[in-house]
């Protein structure tokens, strides 16, 4: 199978996963929580259940906007979220505080992360730029593609590193959803539902990463022959 056919496997793979994403959040955002929280509050409900009293939690705007900012300790959610009171709603804000707690308890991907932040940050926004200058510079100056490659890899690798960060948020909102009482028996099911769509985002992001990154590899291989 050529790498082309596998970018676009990956490319079609991420677009039906994200496309099934919102179909889920939309379908759980219609299931009320049983006892009737918003998002808002079973995050801070969460938080202070875990000794976290220094977070706040506030709105931002989007939707599946939501996330956690170590920075200036923040769990951001979407409108959808702060002010629902569905399973969704539930599921996603007990995930951002997850990610509140691996921040208060030093987990070490999340550490790992958070310090590859500024770097990623920066060849981000130059990766594509300089790729593309690589190719066709390719025969004169072998050198900038190579660049390319080394900051697709940086970048790729923080997707593979987030992996264990987004499951071990996702692991301690449901345990704790079940423990609180805040779902139960179908509903849990729901919440482990909607949260399993969200991480499967990362997992094909992460391998669509890896994918171009070989085929950028290839080309700057064959150059070499």
């Amino acid at each position: 199978m050529s790498i082309y056919l596998i970018m676009i496997i990956f490319f079609i793979a991420s677009f039906m996963v994200s496309m099934r994403l919102r179909s889920k959040f939309t379908h759980y955002s219609r299931i009320a929580l049983p006892r009737g929280l918003s998002g808002k509050e079973v995050a801070e409900l969460m938080l202070h259940n875990h000794g976290i009293y220094d977070v706040k939690v506030v709105s931002v705007n989007g939707e599946l906007t939501d996330h956690y900012n170590p920075a200036n300790k923040t769990v951001n959610l979407s409108p959808d979220v702060y002010q629902g009171q569905s399973i969704a709603a539930a599921a996603v804000a007990a995930h951002e505080c997850g990610h509140a707690i691996q921040h208060a308890q030093s987990y070490p991907f999340l550490q790992l992360r958070s310090a590859l932040v500024p770097v990623v940050s920066i060849a981000s926004q130059w990766v594509q730029w300089i790729l593309l200058a690589g190719v066709l510079l390719l025969q004169t100056m072998p050198g900038i593609l190579l660049l390319g490659v080394i900051l697709l890899g940086l970048t790729t690798l923080f997707s593979f590193i987030t992996l264990p960060v987004e499951l071990d948020a996702s692991r301690r909102a449901l345990t704790w959803l079940n423990v609180s009482g805040l779902t139960y028996g179908e509903n849990s099911l729901y919440a482990r539902d909607a949260l399993k769509w969200a991480a499967l985002t990362y997992v094909v992001a992460a391998l669509g990463s890896l994918a171009t990154l070989l085929y950028y590899i290839g080309i700057l291989n064959s150059n070499d022959e």
